[in-house]
């Protein structure tokens, strides 16, 4: 059997429906989704670093906490620091009769030191150390009083360089067994 076209109704619209009705059936169609990437996820807000700490500050060198260390002593040289490293040493040269403190630190241009000992308080000239070790270096006589103060300082005594932490040394026998070492 033979399907005939011909007799088939023929809907004829006029201009203002055949723009309308598209439209309309359009309306009626179940809406197509087109999958969309999901936005990114909003910035989480960075939080900056808490800022250090403020730098403590005290009425007197002496309220300040001892820095952390300890002394070792070797024949001719009394060192202070954490574990095997040094932030401070005293040296002895007995050839030249003189004493040096050694300050741990950097420079290229000699740098102000301050020694404070509860009696004394003496400003000096530390140099950079030689082959450039990391050191500055405040050469004294083994005789200077000064170095009576630090051994004999009641309970510590302070080391000042500009740009590096202030240290607050314990005076240990260490310090006054270099110092007898030197003037033999």
């Amino acid at each position: 059997m033979k399907i005939n076209h011909a007799h088939r109704p023929r809907l004829v619209l006029s201009g203002a429906l055949a723009f309308v009705l598209p439209l309309a059936l359009s309306a009626c169609a179940a809406p197509t989704v087109v999958p969309q990437a999901a936005p990114p996820p909003a910035p989480r807000p960075t939080q900056a670093p808490p800022p250090p700490p403020p730098a403590q500050t005290f009425k007197d060198w002496r309220d300040a906490p001892q820095t952390v260390g300890n002394w070792r002593y070797e024949p001719g040289v009394a060192r202070f620091g954490p574990g095997d490293a040094t932030l401070f040493a005293m040296a002895c040269n007995r050839a030249a009769g003189t004493m040096s403190l050694i300050r741990t630190g950097t420079s290229t241009v000699p740098l102000p030191m301050t020694v404070a000992t509860t009696s004394d308080i003496r400003p000096l000239s530390a140099d950079p150390a030689p082959q450039g070790q990391p050191q500055l270096v405040a050469t004294l006589p083994s005789r200077d009083p000064l170095l009576d103060s630090m051994a004999f300082s009641r309970g510590r005594f302070a080391i000042e360089v500009n740009g590096l932490p202030t240290l607050y040394l314990p005076a240990w026998a260490e310090v006054g067994r270099v110092i007898e070492d030197c003037r033999k």
